[in-house]
């Protein structure tokens, strides 16, 4: 870290930086100097927790009574001013707005509703619904409920109970009973009776689910990928996928230290569909392995993959997961694609949008 005695200027206005975990603010008119240090903006927001970020916008607006989020506004624009506004929101807000633009206006954006509601932890949703409340005055709860239909709304209500047992016992009768009411509830009948899914795929452990999947495997011969993209199709499939990528392994928030001293299998799948008997195989296969970090790297590979690059995935997904495990996603990406995460978001991106998202990376 640099000295104290390092300046930043935001709107003008040009102070040390740092006071601890704060940025310094001098609000004598003396030093307004023009123009914004977009450098020192980078290094503030990247070397800094989501912790430290709040206090950051209260000491700014406390010393110059303006938002620091309004002063950005003015002074950046793009993607880069997209990703430092989601940098300063906490992170629960920030899914809370996921969510909430996801089911604004005409249509909805379901695989938004998917990837937040499905990889977070019984806290996570917890405080997502809280945020939500908080910020729209309406229950995340009910806005699902009207905005979806069908399987897919039962999966996410769900889920949005928060009721996920997270311990780390296993019972392993359990599993294998398990194992056998999911067979009972897809291949082994006509149709499938979603409602055994939902219950113990938003039920139980991750440890649980894990133990389930291999008696599965050894009860039918098959991969519970494989039975999901079997019986089920569209929104619904992909919700059970990325469960299932949540649940397998070591579940839904690997340590960094863990994952980094373990190799293997990879690749969560994408696909979906609601309930039918049988159906032909989805757009996005899944092979073998169901970790969540394996999930996300897949997210980002595909999001810059070909012409043109995703950079709301690239802004979501490196935001939201760099203080839970983005240096394991960044394993598992250079483990499945064999380059590095920070080399391909540098040749797909520019300017200082891509100095933030390489900066969040290191």
């Amino acid at each position: 870290m640099k000295g104290d005695n390092q300046v930043v200027r935001f709107g003008g206005i040009r102070a040390p930086k740092y006071l601890g975990p704060l940025v310094w603010v001098n609000p004598n008119p003396s030093t307004l100097t023009p123009g914004t240090d977009e450098a020192a903006i980078i290094e503030i927001l990247s070397s800094r927790t989501s912790s430290e970020r709040q206090q950051i916008k209260q000491k700014y607006k406390t010393t110059y009574g303006k938002d620091l989020e309004e002063v950005l506004k003015s002074e950046l624009s793009g993607n880069f001013e997209k990703t430092a506004l989601a940098l300063l929101d906490r992170p629960d807000e920030y899914a809370a707005r996921q969510l909430q633009k996801a089911m604004k206006g005409l249509g909805t954006s379901e695989a938004v509703l998917i990837e937040v509601l499905c990889t977070r932890t019984n806290k996570e949703i917890i405080a997502i619904k809280e945020a939500y409340q908080r910020l729209f005055d309406k229950s995340l709860e009910s806005d699902v409920k009207g905005d979806i239909s069908g399987s897919l709304k039962r999966i996410l209500v769900s889920l949005l109970q928060a009721n996920r047992d997270e311990g780390d016992n296993v019972d392993k009768d359990l599993a294998g009973q398990d194992a056998k009411e999911l067979y009972d509830a897809g291949e082994g009948r006509w149709g499938t009776d979603e409602l055994a899914f939902n219950e113990l795929l938003a039920k139980r452990s991750h440890k649980q689910l894990r133990a389930t999947f291999e008696a599965y495997q050894t009860l039918i011969g098959k991969d519970i990928e494989e039975a999901i993209e079997a019986e089920t199709s569209g929104d619904l499939q992909k919700a059970y996928l990325t469960l299932g990528s949540s649940e397998n392994r070591r579940g839904s928030y690997v340590s960094e230290g863990d994952l980094l001293e373990e190799s293997g299998a990879l690749t969560p799948g994408e696909s979906s569909r609601h309930f039918i008997n049988s159906v032909k195989s989805a757009p996005f296969k899944v092979r073998s392995a169901r970790d969540l970090q394996g999930y996300f790297a897949d997210r980002l590979y595909k999001s810059m993959k070909g012409a043109g690059t995703d950079e709301d995935t690239l802004i979501d997904i490196i935001v939201s997961r760099a203080e839970v495990d983005l240096q394991g996603i960044k394993a598992r990406f250079q483990e499945k694609y064999q380059k590095s995460l920070s080399d391909m978001v540098r040749s797909d991106t520019s300017g200082d949008f891509q100095k933030l998202l390489v900066a969040l990376l290191h």
